[in-house]
């Protein structure tokens, strides 16, 4: 059983900041991947930013010089630094981990958290 958490999300003002974490627990034997992705009212599910294990980055375009992307290997959390928001940044931002467990290491599954919701509005 492998749970995924975000926090952090709320109502900011445009050029605004805000920091989200991503906290996993249960049943790991390695973390691989991990990101963050955007959902948009109306719209699909989009990558926002990813890091693998080694802390290799990608970011989408239109947050490019924004947002930064981290993780803790340690603690199993991974975050996410949004500077200079803007009101198309609002969405609900999820948290993807894929994950190996000891009974199947060389197989990784994705999980998701529940979503957290940033809203850029003045």
């Amino acid at each position: 059983q492998v749970q995924v958490v975000e926090s952090g999300g709320g109502v900011v003002q445009p050029g605004g900041s805000r920091r989200l974490s991503c906290a996993v627990s249960g049943s790991i034997f390695r973390i691989n991947a991990m990101g963050w992705y955007g959902q948009a009212p109306g719209n699909r599910r989009e990558r926002v930013a990813t890091i693998t294990s080694d802390g290799s980055t990608n970011y989408a375009d239109s947050v490019k010089g924004r947002f930064t992307i981290s993780r803790d290997n340690a603690n199993n959390r991974a975050y996410l630094q949004m500077n200079n928001l803007k009101p198309e940044d609002t969405a609900v931002y999820y948290c993807n981990a894929a994950i190996s467990s000891s009974n199947y290491p060389k197989v990784s599954v994705d999980y998701w958290g529940q979503g957290t919701q940033v809203t850029v509005s003045s």
